[in-house]
């Protein structure tokens, strides 16, 4: 099932998330559901709180980029409750997006490589660490649990700059193919 994606301005998206446990109602059927909303928006991450939830859960498929880079071929993964453990190496300056920001992209610095603890969606524990662009993306669907957006990591003038895109999302005002939900329930 598709679902909508919450907005910018949405309150849903600035709750620090809560863990789950392995009896939580229907997650795999969740697991699905998230998975299916993320490529109907073209994504390759999607966390909970960004469907509404709160709850300390996030997808990332990066197939979608393989034919770019090779590398990111099967790497398709849940994280139940994960928890970066470590931030090492250089900061890194990249540019990102999100469905939950449509239309906005910025220039965000994070660290080159983590290490994350987290279960998978048969709640067996992983420790591992990733570098490059592996890394970025579970560092930015991490935010998203812990209620941070990737424009809270932009410069305030930055953030001026883009005042008017941010108002837009706040008020519904997108032009957006996939499934929304904004802050005022419109879409």
């Amino acid at each position: 099932m598709i679902l909508p994606i919450y907005l910018y301005g949405h309150p849903a998206l600035r709750k620090k998330a809560g863990e789950i446990t392995p009896d939580y109602p229907d997650l795999k059927e969740l697991v699905e559901n998230m998975f299916a909303t993320m490529y109907n928006a073209d994504g390759i991450g999607l966390a909970a709180p960004q469907i509404g939830l709160d709850i300390r859960l996030f997808v990332v498929d990066l197939e979608p980029l393989a034919e770019d880079n090779p590398l990111y071929s099967g790497f398709k993964k849940v994280f139940i409750n994960p928890v970066i453990a470590e931030e090492t190496g250089e900061t890194v300056k990249m540019e990102e997006g999100c469905l939950s920001l449509p239309g906005i992209n910025e220039n965000i610095d994070r660290k080159e490589k983590i290490r994350v603890q987290y279960f998978d969606e048969n709640f067996i524990f992983h420790d591992e660490t990733y570098d490059a662009f592996f890394a970025r993306c579970i560092q930015h669907e991490y935010d998203h649990i812990e209620g941070i957006l990737f424009v809270d990591r932009i410069s305030g003038i930055r953030k001026q700059l883009i005042k008017g895109k941010l108002n837009n999302l706040i008020k519904g005002r997108v032009n957006c193919r996939y499934k929304v939900r904004a802050s005022d329930g419109k879409n």
